[in-house]
């Protein structure tokens, strides 16, 4: 095994830089969580209306993740990432200052499209910024960075709220924002455009927003069925129209000869798998902790941080072990940790109590920020310098649908096996708890089939 290299201080500060780019959008994707409550007192609005703070936010990031990361391939990286940092940190002021709900959700909606920038960039410049030795552990330390960001918003929220005001919430990233903006400006390398003529395709860019609009907002609605058909047809159509349409543009939005690759379309595909069984924790733990175990909600809070924790001081070593055994064997093994996790928690019965639901969400929390840190790197690893920014947002899109359409999916797979999850009893709580996180260890095997073809394209495709 060879010496990996040592970072210079330039590429420390460089990399502490990226580290603030992905830490401030993820914090900011739970940190209102925490006060829709006091939000709605303070604006006497319904809970229904505050909800679109955060909607607004995770709306806009998704619809705009995509096209920004073209954008970044087209304009400049660096540039275009100072720019995400400027709009996240002015909007943030707004946010703090918004005297009017509507002119908060506004502001939460310009918020998300600095996020956006910032989410779709960060795992782009990593390249520039490190050596090829350790992209491993810069993407492993990334991943640490978002899992700290959004596991620390709620609690940080509430303690805003409790001490300082919810304005707050928000007035945090305005210095977070300028000390950002600072260490990017001063020590990310510049990287190389294209030159003067830029063409960039906004129908397909405009097609692509509604699409992915429609889609999120089908799965987060409390509407009508009637209502979610709809708007799951718009973004069906949307798809199609979308294809037809970056099939016939000069300079599409994204080339669509990248998903004949194996590659990447086995490795955007294994992504999203993942956050779909990932956001399951989230779905299910707080009832079976609660109602299934009888645990108080101190307890449930304790034992629901240890997934996150897991993630957040997992993610350094993990990339370590990518730099050092190869991120194709390392994101295997941990999509394998992911299927035994899975399948102890569809199999072991309640009486195992807390400690039976604890430890195997520590082992499919890890496994998971193994394979995180070995899928991001060997897919970036490939990609040309003039594609990198939009392979990393679709990275980070395939991730937010999955997490989305795990809310929806796997809530409804729970929600099947329980019928109300608040009024069941303890052992219909488990076994919906079984019942769930079987179709979660079913769709892990699927994700370790897949894995196999895209290996098999990291052996003989480059995505130049």
């Amino acid at each position: 095994m060879t010496q990996q290299p040592s970072l210079t201080r330039n590429a420390r500060w460089a990399l502490t830089g990226l580290c603030l780019s992905m830490l401030m959008p993820s914090l900011d994707t739970s940190i209102a969580n925490a006060g829709l409550p006091t939000l709605a007192a303070a604006f006497d609005a319904s809970f229904r209306l505050v909800q679109w703070i955060v909607l607004a936010y995770l709306l806009a990031v998704t619809t705009l993740i995509v096209s920004v990361g073209r954008l970044g391939d087209l304009l400049g990286r660096r540039r275009l990432l100072l720019i995400g940092i400027g709009i996240f940190t002015v909007a943030s002021l707004a946010c703090a200052v918004a005297a009017e709900l509507p002119w908060l959700i506004a502001a939460r909606a310009v918020q998300g499209l600095g996020a956006a920038i910032m989410l779709a960039l960060t795992m782009a410049l990593v390249s520039g910024a490190v050596p090829k030795e350790r992209a491993g552990s810069a993407m492993g330390l990334l991943g640490t960075m978002s899992a700290i960001g959004t596991t620390l918003g709620p609690s940080l929220g509430g303690v805003l709220i409790a001490q300082v005001g919810w304005q707050w919430m928000f007035l945090i990233n305005v210095p977070l924002g300028l000390l950002n903006g600072w260490l990017v400006y001063r020590y990310l390398p510049m990287d190389q455009t294209r030159g003067a003529r830029v063409r960039f395709d906004h129908v397909g860019t405009l097609v692509l927003a509604v699409t992915l609009a429609a889609y999120a907002l089908a799965m987060t609605s409390r509407e009508s069925s009637a209502f979610t058909l709809a708007l799951l047809l718009v973004s069906v159509c949307g798809g199609g129209l979308f294809i037809y349409i970056e099939r016939s543009v000069a300079a599409p939005l994204i080339r669509l000869s990248l998903f004949a690759e194996p590659r990447l379309s086995a490795s955007l595909a294994t992504s999203a798998l993942v956050a779909t069984v990932m956001m399951t924790t989230l779905v299910v733990g707080p009832f079976y902790l609660s109602r299934g175990l009888g645990l108080s909600a101190g307890v449930v809070g304790l034992a629901l941080s240890v997934g996150p924790l897991v993630a957040a001081f997992g993610g350094v070593p993990a990339g370590r072990l990518v730099d050092r055994f190869g991120a194709q064997r390392m994101m295997r093994v941990g999509l394998l940790g992911m299927v035994g996790g899975c399948g102890l928690l569809a199999l072991l019965p309640m009486g195992f109590g807390l400690f039976g639901y604890v430890l195997p969400i520590a082992w499919v929390t890890a496994s998971y920020a193994l394979f995180q840190a070995g899928n991001n790197t060997g897919l970036m690893a490939g990609v040309s310098q003039d594609q990198r920014g939009v392979v990393s947002a679709l990275l980070g899109l395939s991730r937010n649908l999955g997490l989305i359409t795990g809310a929806a999916a796997m809530g409804a797979v729970f929600a099947m096996a329980t019928g109300d999850p608040t009024q069941a009893p303890a052992e219909v709580i488990g076994r919906g708890l079984h019942m769930t996180f079987g179709v979660a260890a079913g769709l892990m095997i699927v994700a370790l089939w897949l894995s196999r073809v895209e290996i098999k394209g990291w052996a003989g495709v480059s995505l130049r």
